[in-house]
């Protein structure tokens, strides 16, 4: 269930509490003209506070896990053994295995596309050797894009470490390429069923945790990539982030009773370990700040008066002691019944004619 809390408040809310009878009219510019009305004093009175006002809203979202794909198989086989659901896989480690064969984690952005064998070069190639390397099996070793015989050796090498035939190749569906380690996010073939080739085996996802938070179509300058917010996670913990960009939902539109909108993917700051131990199927509530101003004077909505005379504008009704008069003010940014307002003659601390409580 969405719960949606817009603090979005316009000027026109201005013009409203105006038209709704809240209202105290300078003549000409509005400056230094008495209060109107009875003994020249509004019926009620607040402070100019200096403050920060936050334009925000807030809604559901629930914990995931960025960049999802869909890991298929290369070649036709049979499961053997399943991919573990929750489970961080790293370099060199099983995904799953497939006719009694692991299928490893290496680490590129270049994807599996082929053999690779003696007299192969390429970025892939490239990339292999360098994981090679890295899991120690680089001994006189050249990194470079040539498949050679040092390149034959070092495989040989990790072949007789994975327990799987030493023949100096590495055949399609022998590894999957990832650009570093993955969360396993389901198991998309169980052990026995026959796969492939392309036919899916696993979801995966990087380890980066992520909030996801639907919007309204309305709220499009929200989902802007760097948008702060602030997400309070279903332990109660608060934390920081911004927004990475719009995902597709994972389910289809309103014809399967989906609700409209743009899903949103949040980062969280602090790292994989930020939302450990939270429950993924609780709620965590996303607040999204499109605009904030720090240490502004402000008011009540309801105190700011629209001024007659040919230079219109806004102005406040300042009370000091028994006595009043109209001050001509800049008006800024609106949020939770405040609005920024500015001007020379104006202090904190101030008291303001408002509409009676």
């Amino acid at each position: 269930m969405k719960r949606s809390t817009a603090v979005l408040l316009a000027l026109g809310t201005v013009t409203a509490a105006v038209a709704g009878g809240v209202l105290f009219l300078g003549a000409g510019d509005g400056a230094g003209t008495p209060g109107r009305g009875g003994d020249g004093l509004p019926p009620a009175t607040a402070a100019v506070v200096r403050t920060d006002l936050v334009l925000s809203k807030t809604v559901d979202g629930r914990i995931d896990f960025a960049q999802r794909r869909v890991v298929k198989a290369a070649v036709e086989g049979t499961v053997t053994v399943a991919a573990d659901e929750g489970e961080t896989v790293s370099r060199g480690q099983a995904l799953y295995e497939l006719n009694d064969k692991p299928v490893t984690l290496l680490y590129g952005p270049v994807p599996a596309f082929r053999e690779m064998k003696a007299g192969d070069r390429g970025s892939d190639v490239l990339q292999l050797e360098r994981n090679l390397r890295d899991l120690g099996y680089g001994a006189g070793l050249y990194v470079d894009t040539e498949y050679g015989k040092d390149t034959e050796a070092a495989v040989k090498r990790w072949q007789k470490q994975l327990n799987r035939e030493t023949t100096g190749r590495v055949g399609r569906g022998d590894v999957v390429f990832q650009p570093d380690r993955v969360k396993v996010v389901s198991a998309d073939a169980a052990l026995a069923d026959q796969v492939g080739p392309d036919g899916p085996v696993l979801t995966i996802a990087s380890t980066r945790p992520v909030v996801r938070a639907l919007l309204d179509q309305a709220d499009g300058a929200l989902t802007a990539r760097g948008t702060k917010v602030e997400v309070a996670l279903p332990s109660g913990k608060t934390v920081p982030g911004k927004v990475a960009g719009t995902v597709r939902p994972e389910e289809g539109g309103a014809e399967d009773g989906t609700p409209e909108g743009i899903t949103v993917e949040v980062v969280l700051d602090g790292g994989p370990g930020t939302a450990s131990g939270e429950d993924a199927e609780a709620a965590a509530s996303v607040t999204f700040v499109s605009e904030a101003r720090e240490g502004v004077l402000a008011v009540p909505v309801e105190a700011v008066v629209a001024l007659r005379g040919e230079n219109g504008g806004y102005g406040l009704q300042i009370v000091r002691g028994t006595t009043s008069s109209m001050v001509r003010v800049e008006t800024g940014m609106t949020a939770d019944g405040r609005i920024e307002v500015s001007g020379a003659e104006l202090r904190e601390g101030m008291k303001v004619g408002v509409a009676k409580p």
